[in-house]
């Protein structure tokens, strides 16, 4: 996915953190105008990035962007940001200092001279509050490589304007949370096709962020594709077990792709229905006599009950006293475990014999395990607990701990 050597080897003048939002393009655009050469960085985590809108950039700006590739960095901070989470799960600090800490590293490398960020000083009332711009640019280590364009009359001269190499009376000093001023210019570069003001992070949007949460305090060592599982299919965990269970045909097959090795995969045998994943991972709090890493035969009977539940056809036989069978299977392996679809369920059999084998159960959307969707309330319950201190601060800097 990263491009960044498709871009070397050409003489440039900045590199620009570019989301593809109206402020990036009208911070490339000023510059351009004076005649500097701006590459465009566009950052693709598991929660941003519209890499297919790259040449659509081009073509309708003039904007050549690089695809840069922080998945791997980027969890590696959200697991716990230094200056906390703002409203739901977004790391707004932290998320900035990562890019532009990469992005000044890819200075050298692309014979640029300084980098370009599309704040708006008081745009946002947290994370562009001006004590928060400044802490960001010190964190960084960008304090003297770091130009805001569209609020550069808002703050000290940097030395690239200092130098002569920006002009600094051809930028303007937005402030605030309006955006006329950024409509005016955008009409004034004859630029029709405005993209909507929100940034388009998933950690940023509440439903999103309650199905990351139970991925983020469980798994001890979380990948992308774990994150993307919950872009698929409905999501439920029973303590520590994660199923997810496809909405459509489409959503099964996505579901099939991403089942890893050790995976169990739910199917019913003889009906349509959606393919349920059971995900195996390694705990970060390891909990005796419940494994994630290995299911007991009791939870893969839970989790057929509920899975089976959810096939108009399978509760069709249960309604006329019949079972159905559901398949599971397991790399190589597989069982097939009968169940009776309904809506409330007995306790799962104490057979503990490892699979393959056959075992007759109930399954129901109410198990007793209790399988239950991620709730919105719990990631501001889980951060009053992670940081008590923080309050709703909105990714307003932490203080000072010396």
């Amino acid at each position: 996915m990263d491009t960044i050597d498709r871009f070397t080897g050409r003489p440039w003048d900045a590199l620009a953190l570019f989301s593809g939002g109206l402020d990036s393009i009208l911070a490339v655009k000023l510059l351009q105008e004076q005649g500097l050469r701006v590459l465009g960085l566009h950052y693709v985590s598991p929660f941003f990035g519209k890499p297919q809108l790259v040449d659509f950039w081009l073509r309708e700006y003039g904007i050549e962007a690089a695809l840069v590739d922080v998945r791997r960095p980027y969890l590696d901070m959200l697991r716990a940001p230094e200056h906390g989470y703002g409203k739901h799960l977004n790391p707004c600090v932290d998320c900035k200092i990562l890019m532009l800490r990469h992005a000044r590293e890819l200075l050298p490398r692309l014979g640029a001279k300084f980098l370009v960020s599309g704040e708006v000083l008081g745009q946002r009332p947290m994370s562009q509050r001006g004590d928060t711009l400044n802490l960001i640019r010190k964190d960084a280590g960008v304090s003297e490589l770091l130009l805001r364009p569209l609020s550069a009359q808002k703050f000290p001269k940097t030395p690239m304007e200092a130098s002569g190499l920006v002009d600094r009376a051809r930028l303007p000093g937005f402030w605030g949370r309006g955006r006329r001023e950024q409509l005016d210019l955008a009409a004034r570069f004859g630029i029709t096709d405005i993209p909507t003001p929100a940034g388009g992070c998933r950690l940023a949007e509440a439903e999103p962020a309650a199905r990351y949460l139970p991925i983020l305090t469980h798994l001890a060592d979380p990948r992308t594709g774990d994150f993307r599982i919950t872009e698929l299919a409905r999501q439920y965990w029973a303590g520590p077990y994660w199923l997810s269970i496809g909405r459509n045909e489409a959503a099964n097959q996505a579901l099939e792709a991403a089942c890893g090795p050790d995976d169990l995969r739910f199917r019913l045998r003889d009906f349509t229905g959606p393919l349920a994943l059971g995900r195996h991972y390694a705990p970060k709090i390891a909990r005796p006599g419940a494994s994630p890493q290995a299911w007991p035969r009791a939870v893969v009977e839970d989790a057929a009950a509920f899975a089976a539940s959810y096939s108009p056809k399978a509760r069709a036989e249960a309604e006329a006293g019949r079972s159905v069978a559901v398949l599971v299977l397991s790399g190589g392996g597989s069982d097939t475990v009968e169940v009776t679809p309904a809506r409330s369920t007995p306790q799962p059999s104490q057979d503990n014999r490892p699979l393959p084998g056959s075992v007759e159960v109930t399954p129901a959307r109410s198990t007793p395990l209790g399988w239950t969707e991620p709730k919105t309330a719990a990631v501001n319950a889980w951060k009053r607990r992670e940081e008590p201190d923080a309050g709703s601060s909105h990714c307003q800097p932490r203080p000072n701990r010396a």
